[in-house]
């Protein structure tokens, strides 16, 4: 296993291998991600990011009510090097036993039971003929119209349902965006550290990218300023304002006004991530930059996995009428529609109340788990790291003091049982000096022992 690089894509990456030299024949099924975790010795969560990354390049297929399998269709290869081992044969030393991932929620006080019984529900009343039958691809109505009321009434937007549009995923949501603005050669200005996968949607649709920095105010909007000053043609600037990932700062009122300003005048798209705006543990959430009246050029991108589960791959966009007609007929091109059924099945758990009060408990208890993973990294790391408690979202991050080879540290850790991301997952160019570590899915007991086996490294 290569150390250096994440395990969940080294598990991709494996299985590809798998396919390529016939180990794995199109249409065989896969075992469950449950099964896979536990012949692996893997946390559930990372095998599931590695199906997810199949799933969405197209090596394995879902299908509902019936499981994953490889897909019927994939490219032709020449068997010429040695088959690269299954993860399941490789020695079980390198097994992370503690993962410390980007902020993932806490899988097990999900409302499984509640969504398994309104997915029921929604199957038995609507009648086979009807569910069989094509729908919107924007989303379900009345599914687009919840989301349309939580946003404009918990987010401050003034939205109708022409201007909101479901995907499978904020992936999705990202791909779609960046090739419906861009063009070939068009620059779009990223965080650095940020958010790779939307960096590689924006590089696929051809566009060219703009590192600028990141401070404890969020994106350096000067340095943009300077650039757009000089010239250079900006199309659009891709953003997580609130709770920087992976940083966890929060984009200052001054430069969120800054930035609108600048998108006004020179005409570039402001593509906003709020990414997990439900877990916030102050008064309340900062309103995203979409929902100020005077912005004119934006797309906001949100997502209900971290509401109910990783694995329920609902996300949306909103923007002008004009770009969700254009996303729409992308969309179709490559995927018809949604899953109308689950799409009712969530709307009923919002309807009953039930996704309100997961989210009231779910909060109270991460609330608590930061507190609690704030002075363990006190008492652990206080005099290593550089770091503030952060008032929202599901990960810390942490800058240690003195410069760290933050690749080595990597796979010393691995070696140790230990998974952090690995500095290039986050990182444009020379890797950032920091760490990203999810607390919501860990016990306490393993965030303690993660801290520990961090700070004998560091």
């Amino acid at each position: 296993m290569n150390c250096e690089r994440a395990v969940y894509i080294q598990i991709a990456d494996s299985i590809i291998s798998a396919i390529k030299t016939g180990k794995l024949q199109c249409g065989s099924p896969l075992p469950g991600s449950r099964q896979l975790a536990t012949q692996l010795k893997l946390n559930r969560n990372t095998v599931i990011e590695a199906l997810d990354v199949l799933l969405a390049e197209g090596w394995l297929i879902s299908k509902e009510r019936k499981g994953t399998f490889v897909a019927e269709r994939v490219p032709e290869f020449r068997a010429a090097k040695p088959e690269i081992p299954l993860p399941l044969e490789l020695p079980a030393n390198i097994v992370p036993e503690i993962i410390f991932n980007d902020g993932v929620p806490d899988t097990r006080i999900a409302p499984i039971p509640e969504l398994a019984r309104a997915y029921r529900q929604i199957f038995n009343r609507k009648g086979r003929w009807q569910m069989m039958g094509y729908t919107e691809s924007a989303g379900d109505l009345d599914f687009r119209s919840a989301i349309i009321r939580m946003l404009n009434y918990k987010r401050g937007m003034r939205l109708t349902v022409e201007e909101i549009f479901v995907t499978r995923g904020s992936q999705m949501a990202m791909y779609l965006t960046a090739h419906c603005i861009l063009q070939q050669g068009d620059v779009v200005v990223v965080e650095n550290p940020g958010y790779k996968p939307a960096w590689m949607a924006f590089e696929h649709a051809g566009a060219t990218l703009l590192p600028i920095n990141v401070d404890s105010n969020g994106i350096v909007v000067d340095d943009l300023k300077a650039y757009l000053q000089k010239g250079k043609p900006i199309k659009a600037i891709y953003i997580t304002p609130h709770h920087q990932f992976p940083t966890t700062v929060t984009l200052s009122l001054t430069r969120r006004l800054e930035l609108i300003a600048l998108s006004n005048q020179y005409s570039f798209t402001i593509i906003e991530d709020d990414y997990d705006n439900e877990f916030h543990f102050g008064q309340r959430p900062i309103l995203p930059i979409s929902s100020f009246e005077n912005v004119k050029h934006f797309v906001y991108i949100g997502t209900m996995s971290k509401i109910v589960a990783p694995a329920l791959r609902i996300g949306y966009l909103a923007s002008s009428k004009e770009l969700i007609q254009r996303v729409g007929k992308l969309r179709r091109i490559i995927d018809t529609q949604g899953d109308n059924m689950m799409e009712q099945a969530v709307l009923q758990l919002i309807n009953d109340g039930h996704i309100k009060r997961h989210l009231r408990r779910a909060t109270l208890l991460y609330k608590s788990k930061r507190d609690v993973f704030d002075k363990m990294i006190k008492e652990h790391l206080g005099e290593k790291v550089d770091f503030h408690k952060p008032d929202g979202g599901l990960a810390f991050w942490l800058q240690p003091k003195e410069k760290i080879d933050m690749i080595s540290l990597h796979k010393n850790l691995l070696e140790k049982g230990v998974q952090i991301m690995p500095p290039e997952s986050f990182s444009y160019g020379i890797p950032v000096n920091g760490l990203r570590l999810g607390y919501a899915s860990l016990s306490e007991e393993q965030l303690e022992e993660g801290l520990k086996k961090i700070a004998k490294l560091l």
